[in-house]
């Protein structure tokens, strides 16, 4: 099944899909597999966990520490994708994207990540940094191993590129709903509806909306315009703060906004 599929299953039930997104590592491998399954059972359609990496330029305040705890706590690339495998052994059906920078990408090895994450059994990758017209490479990869690749679409992204994105992205995209970088938001981008319809015409993709949803009725009033919404920041602060019961207060909090 296509992440897309996976959305749409979601759609047809009369919910829009939640997106959670964990550091994986923060504050161990061990907690994050706890937190897999806590989302799980709080709505969860797909989860995308962020491989902690030293200079993560697109994330703000709350995902950067929780990167350099996960860091520090010993998480990479490879424990990433065990640990994925390993909670698939343990009955985790929810559809994964690995959430990474590309440089730890390059150092494994494009082949080698590649079947590395079909082992593992993570569904899709999207490489914050990869731009579309330098995917082919990562994307061929992934495509012969049965895993899609997710490319970036945000407010600047001009017309050429959101077609360019719709042809070079797997079932979905992630369309970034304003300039800067992740992090809690009191309302949403300006005029985010007509955009998000511009971009599903041009791409003709499912998309996927995040940075900087954290509340409920954030949460519903995308419901309406998108196929998934991600929540990454909020998330990651009730983890650091409160542990797995926080975690899923938290979550069953903004999914609980979804309805359509």
């Amino acid at each position: 099944m296509s992440l897309a599929q996976a959305l749409a299953r979601r759609r047809a039930s009369g919910r829009c899909g939640f997106v959670p997104f964990l550091t994986a590592g923060d504050p161990t491998l061990a907690a994050t597999r706890g937190y897999l399954e806590a989302l799980t059972r709080a709505g969860a359609d797909i989860v995308e966990l962020g491989v902690p990496f030293s200079d993560p330029v697109a994330d703000g305040p709350v995902i950067q520490a929780a990167d350099m705890r996960a860091l520090k706590a010993g998480a990479t690339l490879t424990k990433v994708l065990d640990l994925v495998r390993s909670s698939r052994g343990n009955g985790l059906r929810t559809p994964v994207i690995v959430f990474t920078y590309l440089n730890p990408v390059m150092s494994l090895g494009l082949a080698a990540f590649a079947k590395r994450c079909a082992r593992s059994g993570v569904d899709g990758v999207l490489a914050v940094d990869l731009p579309a017209e330098a995917s082919g490479p990562l994307s061929a990869q992934l495509g012969r191993n049965g895993v899609e690749l997710v490319l970036l679409a945000s407010p600047t992204t001009s017309d050429e590129r959101l077609r360019a994105i719709g042809r070079k992205s797997g079932s979905i995209v992630y369309y970034v709903s304003r300039e800067g970088v992740t992090g809690v938001r009191r309302g949403l981008a300006p005029r985010l509806a007509a955009r998000l319809k511009r971009v599903r015409a041009l791409t003709g993709k499912s998309l996927i909306v995040g940075f900087g949803v954290s509340r409920r009725a954030q949460a519903r009033a995308l419901a309406r315009h998108a196929d998934g919404v991600v929540a990454g920041s909020a998330l990651v602060a009730a983890a650091a703060s409160g542990g797995k019961k926080a975690l899923a207060k938290a979550a069953r909090e903004i999914c609980g906004g979804l309805a359509c």
